[in-house]
């Protein structure tokens, strides 16, 4: 994850990257619901208690998490998605790229990471421009690979 932020630029970001993890919240759900690396210990929680104090800590806590960026809109008077700054979404899809390599381990291709996030694509409560922001890099990704991909978020300013 570090080499990651490193290569888009945002090395100092990449070292604080989900120190959260570290907290009683995070870590001991970790390690009670510990599985073969497979499965989020998140799930495990949300089959117990019907959703996951671990990760409710976390994603409040990272703002690389899309799920973070939600806000109560006064005009509208509900939560809304709000678009993410750009450094975080650098961190994001570093994040993204991280985890599917260790998910997949030596299965993993560069196109896994787009066709997760396709997935959940219709349920997902993101900020549209988030979302096209992120399916366009994980394109990217799948077709040009990853140092198309790190060139881009190295200068990307705005998306």
């Amino acid at each position: 994850m570090i080499r990651h932020c490193a290569k888009a630029g945002i090395f100092w970001q990449g070292l604080g990257h989900d120190l959260s993890k570290y907290t009683k919240t995070e870590f001991l759900a970790g390690v009670r619901n510990f599985s073969d690396g497979k499965k989020s210990p998140n799930e495990a929680e949300r089959e117990k208690y019907g959703y996951s104090p671990a990760w409710l800590h976390h994603k409040g806590r990272n703002r690389h998490h899309f799920e973070y960026w939600c806000d109560y809109n006064p005009k509208e008077k509900k939560l809304l998605p709000v678009k993410m700054p750009v450094r975080f979404f650098k961190e994001l899809i570093c994040d993204r790229i991280a985890a599917s390599k260790i998910y997949q381990g030596e299965n993993y291709a560069e196109s896994h990471p787009l066709e997760y996030f396709l997935r959940g694509k219709a349920n997902r409560f993101i900020h549209p421009e988030t979302s096209d922001a992120i399916e366009e890099i994980l394109t990217l990704l799948k077709e040009e690979g990853e140092a198309a991909v790190f060139r881009r978020l190295r200068r990307m300013k705005e998306y």
